[in-house]
């Protein structure tokens, strides 16, 4: 016997059971961005490396350690995206999007990171992001945010997401920050992890954002980036806190919070959750106006987030809000005996014509009246239609409910239209 052949580890299968929480938060994402205008760009899995090296920056983990990098048969180096913002730059500087522009563009699709899997966060995982390109104030940082919240009360999930935000200031504030952690964290070096010596190297940003608690026991006496904000980068903070104060959007300041790209400047946020365990980030973002230019474009204004959609399926289905979708079928509809299969199967496809949004399931494979009741039981449906010899002579259905304390009832075929409309709102 052959042996087995299973997924890769950490690709994972989205099984039949699981695809209809996925489908119904992929539908309410489509909802939600074009109720604000946003239009869909679409890019390859698979990019140049440098792409990723010059926006997300050598010394990053990404880049280090979990990019799925490979030489392809011309001896190019290709990547697997690792995370879609700079896909969305390259593209709209390759087809000149981009400069003296304004775009609000969105994306969704998998990504890939060879890190170590756990629950809700996979070496192939998907990823949906805005990016809004050309507008330099504060009134965009707050649209994302407020984009974002929106979606969080369409899926009822509001009440278990907190909002963090900061700013990182200009490059050149946050330079010369720089200088006065390095100077403070080498007085306290010996109480640095192992990793948090190579970022102070490398990235000492990155050491605000240590999870380890004996590091946060240290970066809380750091001195704050806040104090080292630019006069203009402090006023687009003030703009963009006053905003969200007016829109009746909550939010807490963290000065630790510095995202993991290189290319964030000022406004940075996330959007954070105690209901996953160690996963609390959920969706986060901020500014990256140097990016565009970074990649060979010409100076753009950028600012957008991403959130990964394993954690947000996990979150529904550990707050259970998942028990409440849909089914994957409406209508199952029997045929009791050979002699009607054919005339049940072309009632299906009139149902299907007359109401295209209706989710019909045939039965198949014959079977007596028990087995098909039990079939479409299992199908999730509201009602069966069970057609017999009777009913094709009187032209009728039987609708029996599945769902419902309700007894059964006979319908015309010309009436069953209307009436399937009228119980499905359609």
């Amino acid at each position: 016997m052959s042996k087995k052949i299973q997924a890769i580890r950490g690709m994972n299968d989205c099984l039949p059971t699981d695809s209809g929480v996925w489908q119904y938060l992929e539908s309410s994402l489509r909802q939600v961005v074009a109720s604000y205008g946003y239009q869909e760009i679409r890019t390859p899995i698979v990019e140049s490396t440098d792409l990723f090296k010059r926006s997300i920056g050598e010394v990053t983990d990404i880049v280090e350690k979990e990019m799925y990098t490979f030489a392809d048969r011309n001896s190019d180096s290709l990547t697997l995206r690792p995370e879609g913002t700079a896909s969305v730059v390259r593209a709209g500087n390759e087809h000149g999007l981009l400069y003296n522009q304004q775009q609000r563009l969105w994306y969704m699709g998998p990504m890939f990171r060879h890190e170590r899997p756990q629950k809700g966060r996979y070496r192939q995982f998907h990823q949906f992001g805005v990016e809004a390109f050309g507008l330099a104030g504060p009134d965009i940082d707050a649209e994302v945010i407020l984009l974002s919240a929106r979606l969080w009360k369409k899926l009822g999930i509001s009440q278990y997401l907190t909002l963090e935000i900061n700013s990182l200031g200009s490059l050149e504030a946050r330079a010369a920050y720089k200088e006065q952690l390095v100077t403070f964290l080498k007085t306290r070096e010996s109480e640095l992890d192992e990793d948090s010596l190579r970022r102070l190297q490398s990235n000492p940003l990155r050491v605000l954002d240590s999870k380890n608690p004996q590091v946060q026991n240290v970066v809380k006496d750091a001195p704050s980036l806040m104090d080292c904000l630019d006069a203009e980068s402090a006023q687009h903070f003030q703009g963009l806190c006053e905003r969200l104060d007016s829109l009746g959007i909550q939010y807490r300041v963290n000065p630790a919070l510095v995202r993991g790209l290189d290319y964030y400047n000022r406004t940075v946020f996330e959007w954070v959750t105690d209901s996953l365990g160690a996963q609390g980030t959920v969706c986060a973002g901020g500014r990256y106006d140097g990016l565009v230019e970074q990649l060979g474009g010409k100076a753009t204004q950028g600012v957008g987030f991403a959130m990964g959609l394993e954690r947000l399926v996990l979150m529904l289905q550990t707050l259970e809000l998942d028990k409440n979708l849909v089914s994957a079928v409406d209508i199952y509809v029997t045929a009791m005996d050979a002699s009607v299969e054919l005339y049940a199967r072309q009632l299906s496809e009139t149902l299907r014509d007359s109401l295209p949004q209706l989710r019909v399931m045939d039965h198949c494979g014959a079977g007596n009246f028990k087995k098909q009741m039990k079939r479409a039981d299992q199908s999730g449906a509201s009602i069966a239609l069970i057609i017999g010899e009777d009913e094709m002579s009187s032209q009728q259905v039987t609708v029996k409910y599945l769902r419902q304390q309700l007894p059964q009832k006979t319908v015309l075929i010309s009436e069953l239209a209307q009436f399937a409309g009228s119980l499905f709102n359609l």
